[in-house]
């Protein structure tokens, strides 16, 4: 029987997800972190984990306003629509893979603009005043990617969806198939609008802390002048591992709407 276009979408999907999967499936150790280790200050990864959690703190409380300045939110309602209404007439694969487009046209943007921040806060040794504006570029990039799928990112509900797919995209082997696996149930189910404040807390918390420990010794080079060029890159480095997986669970939840209008209705905007 001849799959239609939307099953090889998700057949496509589907390789795409367990090549990632296998690429993860082992922790790396890199010479640099290992030389850095004795050099790093005992303190460094509490004050860490403390500025990543007070930095999604800032950004979902005031700086989505900001955000959404960089951007028109308009436009990419409108270039939804549009693609929407194209898929509607004639469901094809190129259709289905109209959004996916827009989707790398914004990530690609966004890498380029981490890679200028990078630089720029590397070379005077800018290294924790800098976790904001990486939060806020995080956030950017995943927000764009929302826009382009047609779902909305302002809701507590979504935002504990958003930093799920943060913390997941750092982890590696069994911890990341087990928590991959929750993220697929939960787009299956449907992302809920809404979740409770000490949830989404916790959510932030979880968030902050994965990213504090991946970062903590590429922070730590980024503090000390011209050095620091290099944990500077590393925040693009790192905007691209979170985007990649990020596009993958938006273009699943996608797909799966697709193929249930009712699932995540809840998150579409309308």
């Amino acid at each position: 029987m001849r799959k239609t276009p939307y099953e090889k979408e998700w057949d496509a999907l589907m390789r795409k997800e367990t090549r990632y999967l296998k690429n993860n499936s082992e922790k790396q150790e890199f010479i640099l972190n290992r030389k850095l280790e004795e050099r790093v200050p005992d303190k460094l990864q509490e004050k860490l984990d403390l500025a990543f959690y007070k930095g999604f703190q800032i950004v979902f409380e005031k700086g989505t306003a900001v955000i959404e300045k960089t951007y028109s939110k308009e436009k990419k309602d409108h270039a939804h629509k549009v693609d929407a209404y194209a898929l509607e007439l004639s469901a094809t694969r190129k259709n289905l893979r109209a959004f996916s487009r827009r989707s790398r046209l914004s990530n690609a943007r966004n890498l380029a603009i981490s890679l200028g921040e990078g630089v720029a806060t590397g070379i005077p040794g800018i290294g924790l005043p800098d976790i904001p504006l990486f939060i806020g570029m995080i956030l950017k990039s995943i927000y764009e990617i929302a826009l382009s799928y047609g779902f909305s990112y302002d809701t507590d509900g979504e935002r504990r969806f958003i930093l799920s797919l943060i913390r997941t995209s750092l982890l590696k082997g069994r911890e990341l198939e087990s928590e991959n696996a929750a993220i697929d149930r939960l787009i299956k189910d449907g992302v809920p609008s809404e979740c409770g404040s000490e949830e989404l807390s916790r959510a932030i918390r979880s968030a902050s802390d994965t990213l504090s420990q991946e970062l903590l010794y590429l922070k730590f080079l980024q503090g000390i002048p011209i050095a620091g060029i290099i944990g500077g890159l590393s925040d693009a480095v790192y905007l691209k591992k979170i985007t990649a997986y990020a596009s993958l669970k938006y273009y699943r939840r996608f797909l799966t709407m697709q193929r249930d209008p009712e699932t995540a209705s809840s998150a579409q905007q309308p």
